[in-house]
């Protein structure tokens, strides 16, 4: 005999049993009809290769309605919407040419005000990469470099230069030597210094009664 507990169960069961309309006469299941895409809200499941439920169903023939493209049309690397036409879809390459009409029109007013192309290519060689007396080209030519500028500015500095080739500065030079005069101060004749250096250093010596010839005395 069932006890109080078991009978509870058995109504608490019939009772949500009943809430479910699917039971051992009619199984829910991948073939079920609330299973699959029969144009209602429930089926989702691939029937007649056609998925999801009504919404889905019409969202989706909206969108690819929106869509030029198709099984019939299909895009691809070689669709005249990816190739490069004239239009500004097309950007791929097609008889030497890429970009969309934009990217066309740009390209051409770039070159058109470059004046170096095949014909006139940019180099080392180039006359505007060479020094020969413009402003452009700075390159070594006849053992030149620089611009007019560079160039016009180095000769006014060397010009004010009185050392060159033909009179190099160096440890042997008169203005490099103690000869008397304030250039040179390089040891000559066992004096060092400059005109004013020398008379200092007699005056200082003068001052100073011990000498070569009296020295202090070594206590």
């Amino acid at each position: 005999m069932a006890t109080e507990l078991e009978k509870i169960a058995e109504k608490l069961r019939a009772e949500h049993i009943a809430r479910n309309e699917y039971n051992y006469t009619d199984l829910y299941g991948s073939g079920h009809r609330n299973a699959l895409s029969d144009g209602d809200e429930k089926g989702k499941g691939l029937q007649d290769t056609q998925v999801g439920s009504r919404t889905d169903i019409n969202t989706r023939i909206d969108n690819t309605g929106r869509n030029e493209y198709n099984e019939n049309n299909s895009y691809g690397s070689v669709h005249k919407n990816a190739l490069s036409d004239g239009d500004e879809k097309g950007k791929g390459l097609l008889d030497y040419e890429v970009g969309g009409l934009t990217d066309i029109n740009a390209r051409k007013d770039n070159t058109g005000r470059n004046e170096y192309n095949e014909n006139n290519q940019y180099n080392s060689g180039h006359k505007n990469a060479l020094s020969d007396g413009d402003e452009r080209g700075k390159g070594l030519l006849d053992n030149q470099v620089g611009g007019l500028t560079d160039i016009n500015r180095r000769v006014d500095n060397t010009g004010r230069n009185e050392y060159n080739p033909d009179n190099p500065y160096n440890s042997t030079h008169p203005n490099a030597l103690s000869d008397g005069d304030e250039r040179g101060k390089g040891l000559v004749d066992n004096q060092v210094g400059g005109l004013t250096d020398i008379n200092t250093r007699t005056d200082n010596t003068g001052r100073n009664k011990y000498k070569e010839t009296k020295t202090y005395p070594d206590f």
